[in-house]
């Protein structure tokens, strides 16, 4: 079936197509702007994608010839899965290790939020998809400004080495961190003779964000020291 070059179909497909590559724009915007791994592109592809091949499922009789229309069975929530299964292989990929830290999980959610609204485009739902792309960004950034001020934990895992000879006692240990403003759990051991070391591994609680700053300026005093380490968990 040939489609008139600007027939109202036509216009009505570009418009979608024009939507969804703006709404994804748009929210890549927030995560080019604190430079993470998938940014202002990245997103305006994946939701002008996601619309794309769900406008397949909206209009078949544009692509599948006259005489196999009567046998089609075209169910589009299996077009949507597909969707949303290949984003999981994108989002997987802005997903990083670094230590006891995730980082890239808010841009993951990103680009599956993003995905989802290139498919509601796609079929037509644009005031569901405005709406969902407002609340997008104002979780990116609104919520980002809220999560700032709100009071939180913090903890991460501590490792303090010290030579054989000078290995700090429990006690001592649990004194100084208290005296730090942290709580300390799951203490473990490793000793190493042949190259003259004790670590002690542990997991530390605080109630100020600012605590891991204030511990590391103490521990680098510390001349007994042969090293430490301060990750800090959850997503960076």
């Amino acid at each position: 079936m040939e489609i008139p070059l600007l027939s109202a179909q036509t216009g009505d497909l570009a418009l979608r197509l024009l939507a969804a590559l703006f709404a994804g724009a748009i929210i890549g915007v927030e995560r080019h702007y604190h430079g993470r791994p998938a940014g202002f592109r990245t997103h305006g592809l994946v939701c002008l994608s996601s619309c794309l091949l769900m406008l397949m499922t909206v209009y078949p009789a544009d692509w599948v010839p006259v005489g196999m229309q009567a046998h089609l069975q075209m169910d589009p929530t299996r077009m949507a899965q597909g969707i949303m299964t290949g984003i999981g292989f994108l989002g997987a990929g802005t997903i990083l290790r670094e230590g006891f830290s995730i980082r890239g999980l808010t841009t993951a959610a990103s680009i599956w939020a993003t995905a989802a609204i290139g498919v509601l485009i796609g079929i037509g739902f644009v005031w569901p998809a405005a709406l969902s792309t407002v609340l997008a960004i104002g979780t990116l950034s609104v919520f980002r400004w809220v999560e700032k001020r709100m009071p939180a934990l913090f903890y991460a895992h501590l490792t303090l080495r010290f030579s054989l000879r000078e290995v700090m006692s429990e006690p001592e240990l649990a004194s100084l961190l208290a005296g730090q403003g942290f709580t300390l759990t799951g203490l473990s051991y490793k000793y190493d003779a042949d190259d003259d070391y004790f670590e002690y591994r542990m997991v530390i609680r605080a109630s100020h964000a600012d605590a891991g700053t204030r511990l590391s300026d103490h521990l680098r005093g510390l001349g007994q020291l042969k090293g430490f380490r301060i990750a800090p968990s959850g997503e960076a």
